[in-house]
């Protein structure tokens, strides 16, 4: 786990409590320099700031994954403050708890736009730079739901994009294997998160996000169904990203890690 030197683009990693923090402070610690990218600006500059406090160099970026523009411009910034993209992981997300029958258009449009059009524009914004230096490593956030359908907190457009990352993740990681780029992907089930709250902010349906966080029996039952006995931890998606990202994992690609304590076993 040895980073030193590496660049890392993390989208969606300006929240707090999420996943993208952990997977960007977990890299920084480990020597890597960071471009943490978000929507929320000003959550990415924290999280800027925490990386710095490792001693790395890290810049904070504004990002719509949905929109070309606004990623080819986030990737500008990364090459033009650092020369290259060694690390990217695809960690923006939304998600929204709605049955297919009460699913307006536009909501599903949102979510496949940000969890997968995003995941597509990001990975090919840094592609050339990738070939070019005939080195990268991808690595995507899928999701439990998109192996079960759904059944823990999203609806089948979240289930749906989910597992269309995985299948974009195989296509490529097969387009680009002899570029020395690796391509693979994580499936994290219930995890200790604010994703609720940040789908709410994201501009999907707030009628559906009355009750952003799950009920408490709710919660209760989906942690009674989890063999561990617990809801994951950030930390430990981040430390499974690291891995696929790492030196050891340059014969690993076009795979899928399940991280959901047993919930759901291929």
């Amino acid at each position: 786990m040895d980073f030193k030197g590496r660049v890392a683009l993390i989208t969606g990693a300006g929240s707090r409590q999420g996943i993208g923090r952990e997977i960007a402070l977990f890299l920084a610690k480990n020597g890597a320099d960071v471009v943490v990218a978000d929507y929320n600006l000003e959550g990415a500059k924290e999280v800027s700031e925490e990386v710095r406090s490792f001693g790395r160099k890290a810049i904070a970026v504004q990002v719509d994954v949905a929109n070309s523009a606004s990623v080819d411009g986030m990737v500008d910034s990364a090459l033009n403050e650092f020369g290259k993209v060694d690390i990217l992981v695809n960690s923006a997300g939304i998600t929204q708890p709605v049955k297919v029958i009460d699913t307006p258009e536009a909501d599903w449009d949102r979510i496949i736009a940000v969890n997968l059009k995003g995941t597509f524009l990001c990975s090919k914004a840094v592609l050339k730079s990738m070939m070019k230096q005939n080195y990268g490593r991808i690595v995507n956030l899928s999701s439990v739901s998109a192996k079960r359908g759904g059944g823990v907190y999203g609806g089948a457009h979240y289930s749906a994009a989910k597992a269309g990352v995985l299948g974009f993740a195989k296509a490529l990681a097969r387009e680009v294997a002899e570029y020395g780029i690796t391509v693979n992907s994580v499936c994290p089930g219930m995890i200790e998160t604010n994703i609720r709250k940040n789908s709410a902010a994201l501009g999907v349906d707030p009628i559906n996000f009355k009750n952003a966080e799950l009920p408490t029996e709710v919660e209760q039952a989906i942690i009674a169904s989890v063999p561990v006995g617990r809801l994951g931890y950030a930390i430990e998606v981040a430390e499974t990203v690291a891995f696929l990202a790492s030196e050891g994992a340059a014969y690993i690609t076009g795979e899928d890690i399940d991280i959901n304590g047993g919930s759901h076993m291929d």
